[in-house]
């Protein structure tokens, strides 16, 4: 009997001893892992005061990166360069209207345009004489003192005696689009080619083209440092009259 219950007391002993023991080392048990997504929370606080922690990345439309340094501001601001001006830049005069369909044009310069282009194309100059105004209201065909034979002055222009190559100038010149300027003067004028009345510098390539098959490329570039179109041009009034044939600015 008294080896059954000293056996029972050292099992009962050896049972508390284990109990203890285990409760005193319950901070040696291995935690399990936590997920990468845990690792800023906070133990004790909700999800929403978590997300209060200033680590955590920016959202979308941040000032500032996912390091905290302030973005580099843009190259080119385009609300200042909007507004602003390029120092020393001048003002653009008002653009002008170039003009392709002759319909737009009156009736009368119509007619004398289509006149024109039959006496250039027929490779007969004298067939421009009645054209030109005899008279005192003659076509100017030169820069200075109005010329007492038009015709003859033409073909001193020309390149060849006969005026073909002046003829061909007029036919080229009066074939590109044309401008409407004056209107409401005294000076009001149809006017051929447009580069008369245009900006060279603000030309697109197709209006290039154009320009060079009336001038060569060297021409262009003697007019882009001059300033302007300085090659032949032709006015008509509205009233149909053939006003100059002229060169120069």
């Amino acid at each position: 009997m008294h080896t059954e219950k000293g056996n029972a007391l050292r099992r009962s002993m050896l049972l508390s001893v284990t109990v203890a023991i285990l409760a005193g080392s319950s901070a040696l048990v291995p935690l399990p892992a936590l997920a990468l997504s845990e690792l800023h929370k906070i133990p004790g606080q909700t999800d929403a005061q978590n997300a209060e922690d200033p680590q955590a990345a920016p959202e979308d439309g941040d000032a500032g990166s996912s390091s905290g340094l302030p973005m580099p501001d843009p190259l080119v601001n385009n609300e200042q360069q909007s507004g602003d001006k390029t120092p020393g830049a001048q003002e653009s005069s008002e653009p002008v209207e170039v003009i392709y369909d002759i319909n737009k044009a009156p009736a009368p310069v119509r007619r004398i345009r289509e006149m024109i282009v039959e006496a250039a194309a027929s490779g007969d100059i004298e067939r421009l004489r009645p054209l030109l105004n005899p008279g005192p209201n003659q076509t100017q065909v030169t820069v200075g003192e109005p010329s007492d034979d038009p015709v003859a002055t033409l073909k001193d222009l020309s390149g060849d005696p006969d005026g073909v190559e002046i003829l061909s100038i007029i036919l080229d010149i009066i074939s590109t689009g044309f401008v409407h300027v004056g209107q409401g003067t005294p000076n009001e004028m149809y006017v051929w080619p447009y580069f008369a009345e245009k900006d060279l510098k603000t030309l697109t390539p197709p209006e290039k083209v154009e320009l060079l098959r009336i001038v060569t490329a060297g021409d262009l570039s003697d007019m882009m440092e001059f300033g302007g179109y300085n090659f032949y041009r032709i006015g008509i009034t509205p009233s149909g009259e053939w006003k100059f044939f002229t060169a120069g600015d």
